[in-house]
């Protein structure tokens, strides 16, 4: 039979405990409401004598817990949660309904346990579904970015159980957001997230369908924010100088004084550092600085010069250029190469990078001299190829200026480290590499990433392109050329490019008979040929006259001659 009860269990005696035994020999103790208990009273517990010999309180569960035998005839019982015995036993009925269905056939278990899971928080769900990921081996950026993104939606549409994702409270979402100017691609990012996240949950039997699969996302390119552009060869140059000298030159800049004194840090500045003043400045950095920290600051701007370099000539992704060990490039063998690791790409896949021939060149030089200045004995295979700063993305931005190279053109397409990998696509089109080849070098799953996001149009020579086209020349034949090219070596005459009826138009037949105005067949070749020509002109201007000038076709009836 199916009931519900209050669960009793022991616990210690507090020390605040006051013992006493009734008139019936029966001991309780007396418990003083706790700090924390606001309005609570002081509350009798019986004690007993528990396993181990001790005095004990015996204590009733404050939930009430249902006891009933499921459908296969086990004896369970359920935590609801329940301190009120009419809820209890409300649940108790459903549950016990739950299992008459079960035994009938009528539903299935894993139907139940999608509906227990309807219940229970988002956060929990949310939870397991981050674990999951960890262990499918996504980054820690990624899994806090989904967790950021998940979070976030389940507090402002209040998604707190699985039951309450709906269509309705995802689009007022998103609309929201659309009048507070939100990217399309930051929308759909959150959308995206949230629909992971439910698709896991259809897959580990917790939802039964996606109830935002039909929530339509927003079109990226009628708003794209982002839009990076290539650099041209003048700059890129301009920018590796200035990476390679900056470093040093920082330290020779003039001072500018403010005012009349400069016992005060306000009262002067540092000039401006150009491209125009950087060897300057080197020169008069070289005489205030001398030994260890000279030889420092000429290795960080020549490291930050070959971080640029390696990214334009390899379109590594700067997390990944930053994941690379010297044991990962290969610069012994055929194809000087450095080996990705699975784990390090954003795809997950693993690929080998091939480098030129100066680049790998000068890695090399870089690697030796490295352990030379470091010392290195052990562990120099498992270093980083470059300290790669986290803040790479400010230190380009002080380059740019230092070189004068605008940061934002004037189609709004600007440039930060990622635009470095744009460069690299830019370039491969630029040299003619056909578009499945730059797809592979890439590393890229679909061909319009290439060729459309990775490309700047405005870097590519279309004029010298259309140059390049063959040239195309008219060639007008004169009438009297176009008649004699229908004489033959014999007495026959093409009559087909005259007489050659019209495709899809009607046509009349004309039958003319006799002799070509009396000619015979004692006639010479040349008058022959003369009387000929002059009926085919004839006979073209006839054509010409039937019907408003529509194309006949004509049956030649008289032998030709």
């Amino acid at each position: 039979m199916a009931s519900v009860f209050r669960k009793q269990f022991t616990q210690a005696i507090p020390k605040t405990a006051e013992l006493f035994v009734d008139k019936d020999g029966i001991e309780y103790a007396k418990l003083k409401p706790s700090k924390t208990g606001k309005g609570k009273k002081s509350r009798i517990v019986r004690v007993i004598v528990g396993q181990d010999g001790t005095k004990r309180l015996s204590v009733m569960s404050g939930k009430f817990i249902p006891k009933f035998r499921d459908h296969k005839g086990v004896l369970r019982e359920v935590t609801t949660g329940q301190s009120d015995e009419s809820a209890a036993i409300a649940k108790l009925n459903e549950l016990v309904r739950e299992q008459e269905l079960l035994s009938r056939g009528v539903i299935t278990i894993q139907e139940v346990e999608i509906g227990n899971n309807q219940s229970i928080a988002t956060a929990d769900h949310l939870a397991s579904y981050l674990q999951s990921m960890r262990s499918a081996g996504r980054s820690d950026i990624h899994v806090a970015d989904t967790k950021q993104k998940i979070e976030s939606l389940v507090a402002d549409c209040s998604f707190f159980k699985l039951s309450a994702i709906r269509r309705e409270p995802m689009e007022k979402w998103l609309v929201a957001r659309v009048k507070e100017k939100m990217a399309p691609r930051t929308r759909n990012g959150y959308l995206q997230a949230i629909r992971g996240f439910l698709n896991w949950c259809i897959e580990n039997g917790r939802l039964t369908s996606n109830p935002l699969v039909r929530v339509v996302k927003a079109d990226e390119k009628l708003d794209r924010r982002k839009l990076r552009r290539a650099m041209t060869e003048t700059e890129l140059s301009k920018l590796l100088h200035v990476a390679l000298w900056r470093p040093l030159a920082e330290y020779g800049r003039e001072v500018i004084t403010k005012g009349e004194s400069q016992k005060t840090r306000a009262n002067w500045t540092y000039a401006p550092l150009t491209i125009d003043t950087l060897k300057v400045c080197c020169e008069r950095a070289r005489n205030r600085i001398t030994g260890k920290t000279l030889a420092t600051l000429e290795r960080k701007g020549r490291e930050r010069m070959l971080v640029y370099k390696t990214l334009l000539l390899t379109g590594l992704r700067c997390n990944e250029l930053r994941s690379i060990r010297l044991d990962q490039v290969i610069l012994d063998g055929r194809m000087p190469c450095i080996e990705l690791l699975a784990a390090d790409e954003k795809n997950r896949n693993g690929s080998v990078i091939p480098l030129r021939g100066d680049l790998a060149q000068e890695l090399r030089e870089w690697i030796e001299d490295s352990a030379t200045t470091d010392n290195l004995i052990t562990g120099a295979s498992s270093r980083p190829l470059f300290d790669v700063p986290t803040g790479l993305i400010k230190v380009l931005d002080r380059d740019l200026v230092t070189a004068g190279i605008p940061k934002t053109d004037n189609r709004g397409r600007s440039l930060d480290v990622h635009a470095l990998r744009t460069s690299f696509g830019t370039m491969l089109s630029k040299a003619g590499v056909f578009p499945r080849t730059a797809q592979a070098a890439m590393r890229h799953s679909r061909i319009d990433l290439t060729m459309n996001v990775y490309t700047d149009p405005a870097a590519l020579d279309i004029a010298q392109a259309v140059e390049s086209l063959p040239t195309l020349t008219a060639v007008v034949t004169p009438k009297h050329q176009l008649l004699k090219s229908t004489q033959t070596t014999g007495s026959e005459i093409l009559l087909a490019p005259f007489l050659a009826p019209t495709v899809a138009k009607s046509c009349q037949d004309m039958s003319i008979s006799g002799k070509f105005g009396g000619v015979g067949d004692s006639l010479s070749s040349t008058d022959k040929n003369e009387k000929t020509l002059e009926f085919i002109e004839k006979t073209r201007v006839f054509v010409s006259e039937v019907d408003g000038g529509r194309t006949r076709n004509l049956r030649i009836d008289s032998p030709v001659l």
